[in-house]
């Protein structure tokens, strides 16, 4: 073993591991794929074997994050002896090194604020200086468009790397940076150097600790060992010897086995692990392999001279006819001169992995036509399951304990908590299913804040009569908030029905845990049936709460957008809280956690007096926020939560004040209103309108601290932060506000946190994202 392998094995062991699960497996029609695609894929593979384009391959397609087909075909080696291909097969990579490896690399070393992809390749490799090279930027070598030569003479790297570079830096030009599109191994070359000079680690090295070991990629890396190397495949022979987990390209082995533009084994199981990082990386999240930023400025369609390229990746160009033909334009991949391919659509929630040793034995086959035909049936299978789907799959809790004629309740006398919200898909409320149901004995009500109906905002809530059933409807906002043991007497069973919008400071999952804490006590089971978090499931933003802050709007430990159901909430409270009750949730089915409502085909019902739309939900984690201080939230007026005010408030130049903080997806103007009630009641209020215009970028949060960072510079004075704690609950963020430190120091104070609570809830999560396994 040589001494750069040994270290890099040595450093992986002593690293902590964010490891993703193994992909699910399912039938191509439970992720909406319609037609034959395995026969489809297996007859062109036989075509392909039996014309001996290869002697092997395997082949994985993967939808919403579950592999709806794996198979290994043919042989892995075919001389000097017959070895059978298998699904755990080592391959040599070839160039998909360029995109996985390289390109990564430079983009997470971006992301961290230590390479600008405008900045000269000259500014990190001040020796590459001369022949007109200066003007070489970082991201005209990731597009291939940097005028280098593809490769320079192998007889170059024949001393080794030292003196291999030497000579790439005494090169000249081909054409004009910039001028002309020339797909270069040479320009990978140079880039995989740059990784290492700037994060001062040998490419190799860096790609284990940054990306292998983080994501779980046990098999993948250079040099293999000598182990591993006994499942690889066999490529081509070089002075006698057959090469077998030896790399490919002579360059990258003149190198000791490690380059930018090859030298990356791995298996299909890896393949596809990075291939799911890759689309989670589209949401915001701790120990992603990219921010969203960054990958939408990695897999962006550039033009590269007249090709479309990412930055690494391919995306339209005359190297993709390993292409599926129907893939659409947010589709992103590359090929390997060994006979490789990986090709991922982020809008199809895509990914089709090709692997072959093409080049064994003799190197003439031919596969890259073979791979885009799979990713074209593989892609035509997606678009034919989106042309005949139902405009909304999601059933609600609800929904699906009514089709199971109420299997869970029969028998039993039923307490139902609800409110107006608590109705099935077609509109009918659950109270009228459920007393209508001859399973069913309906006997007791309970309504939250804002009552049955939903309209009262009041201190309290009196009891009163459904009109629909004749049964009386208990207050839980009343003199008690918690059921009482008088008023659960005679219930077999309590069910949860009520629609939540995913702030922690909202009072529905209060009343939730407050009610599940006395049927434990009571030894009564509690029921959930679930319903959508409007807001989407994958984003997760604010501080925690803080220890001896719990409160009725203060419930529970979790951030101040959770994403969570109620029905996980229930789950994890459950546990973290050692209520011991007997606990069942009726998930959803058909929602994904990355939908927010308007992608559910649900319609949106006021979930309270004040909450009337989505974009209202959506802000209120973060201007519901600053309500209990001396501002107006827009109460009394047709827009509550969209905007903010007082009259001591100056808006355009408050307005002014917050854009300069950037805050993504949203916009802010000053405007005037007058309350009509609630807080500064009939005063003119000076003040701001939110305007959410991209809502995958929007974070609530995110302007929260920017708003409130502006008030304490601007009204120090006027603005009055001393209840802000009332829904906070966090005094770290408090005193940071009170220092006017910057939105991003506040926001970076609590990320810890964030990280803590997303392994918290992995173990009670219900629904797995289309871009992800359950995260």
């Amino acid at each position: 073993m040589n001494q750069r392998l040994f270290f890099v094995i040595l450093l992986t062991c002593c690293l902590p591991s964010f490891a993703l699960a193994a992909l699910p497996e399912a039938s191509p029609q439970s992720v909406g794929m319609v037609g034959d695609l395995a026969g489809k894929i297996d007859s062109e593979i036989s075509a392909a074997l039996d014309a001996k384009q290869m002697p092997g391959c395997v082949v994985v397609v993967a939808r919403n994050g579950k592999v709806v087909y794996q198979k290994a075909h043919g042989n892995r080696r075919v001389e000097p002896a017959v070895e059978p291909m298998t699904v755990d097969t080592l391959f040599d990579m070839a160039s998909l090194t360029k995109p996985v490896v390289t390109a990564t690399s430079i983009m997470q070393l971006v992301e961290a604020g230590k390479i600008d992809l405008d900045a000269t390749v000259v500014t990190y490799l001040p020796e590459f200086r001369g022949n007109d090279k200066e003007t070489i930027t970082i991201k005209q070598l990731l597009l291939h468009t940097s005028g280098l030569t593809p490769d320079n003479a192998l007889s170059d790297y024949e001393e080794g790397w030292p003196t291999a570079y030497k000579k790439i830096c005494a090169l000249k030009l081909l054409s004009k940076p910039g001028e002309r599109f020339r797909y270069s191994d040479v320009g990978f070359i140079l880039l995989g150097e740059v990784v290492a000079r700037v994060s001062k680690m040998p490419l190799d090295q860096y790609a284990q600790q940054h990306i292998f070991q983080p994501l779980g990629m046990k098999d993948s890396g250079y040099n293999p060992s000598e182990q591993l190397s006994q499942r690889a495949v066999t490529t081509t022979q070089e002075d006698g010897v057959w090469l077998k987990g030896t790399v490919h390209d002579p360059r990258a082995r003149y190198c000791d086995g490690v380059a930018g533009h090859a030298g990356l084994f791995s298996t299909a199981a890896d393949m596809m692990t990075y291939a799911q990082a890759m689309l989670d990386a589209r949401q915001e999240g701790t120990g992603h392999l990219l921010q969203p930023k960054t990958l939408k400025t990695m897999n962006t369609a550039y033009d590269a001279a007249g090709q479309t390229r990412g930055l690494g990746w391919d995306k339209k160009s005359s190297y993709s006819s390993n292409r599926g033909e129907t893939m659409t334009a947010s589709a992103f991949g590359h090929g390997g001169f060994t006979g490789t391919a990986m090709w991922i659509d982020p809008d199809l929630e895509l990914v089709v992995l090709f692997l072959s040793n093409r080049v064994h034995p003799h190197g003439k086959g031919s596969v890259n036509k073979l791979a885009g035909r799979i990713g074209t049936i593989a892609a035509d299978a997606c678009l034919a399951g989106l042309k005949t789907a139902s405009p909304s799959e999601t059933k609600l809790g609800i929904d699906v304990l009514s089709a199971k004629q109420f299997d869970i309740l029969a028998g039993k006398r039923v307490g139902l908590i609800a409110n107006h919200t608590s109705r099935d898909k077609s509109g009918t409320s659950t109270a009228v299913l459920m007393a209508k149901s001859t399973k069913v004995d309906l006997v007791a009500i309970f309504s939250p804040e804002h009552g049955f109906t939903g309209d009262l905002d009041q201190e309290l809530v009196d009891d009163t009569v459904d009109p629909l059933t004749g049964i009386k409807i208990q207050s839980l906002y009343g003199k008690t908030r918690k059921p009482t043991p008088d008023q659960l007497k005679g219930i077999d069973i309590l069910v949860f029905d009520i629609q939540d919008i995913g702030c922690r400071f909202y009072t529905y999952l209060s009343t939730m845990g407050q009610a599940m804490e006395a049927a434990a006590e009571q030894g009564i089971p509690f029921v959930v049936l679930d319903r959508p978090n409007p807001l989407g499931g994958d984003v997760v933003e604010g501080p925690l709460l803080e220890g001896g802050f719990r409160s009725f709007v203060r419930f529970h430990s979790i951030p101040v957008r959770h994403g969570l159901t109620l029905g996980e909430l229930a789950k994890l409270m459950n546990a973290e809280r050692g209520w011991k009750t007997d606990l069942t949730v009726v998930p959803m089915e058909g929602w994904d956690r990355s939908q927010r409502l308007f992608e559910t085909g649900l319609p949106w019902r006021n979930t309270s007096p004040n909450m009337r739309s989505l974009t209202q939900a959506m802000l209120y984690p973060g201007v519901g926020l600053l309500e209990m201080t001396n501002l107006s939230v827009g109460r009394g007026t047709v827009t509550p939560f969209e905007i903010v005010g007082a009259p001591w408030i100056d808006g355009p130049k408050l307005a002014n004040a917050i854009n300069a903080y950037g805050v993504p997806g949203v916009k802010v103007i000053g405007i005037d209103f007058t309350p009509s009630s609630s807080k500064y009641k009939g005063e003119l209020c000076g003040g701001v309108n939110f305007i959410i215009t991209d809502w995958n970028e929007f974070r609530p949060l995110d302007l929260t601290w920017a708003l409130a960072v502006s008030l304490r510079k601007l009204y120090p004075v006027d603005w009055n932060a001393e209840r802000l704690q009332v829904l906070l609950g966090n005094r770290t963020i408090a005193q940071m506000i009170e220092d006017a430190k910057t939105p991003a120091e506040i926001k970076h104070s609590y990320q810890a946190g964030l990280e803590d609570f997303m392994k918290r809830r992995q173990s009670y999560l219900l629904y797995s994202s289309k871009g992800s396994a359950k995260k």
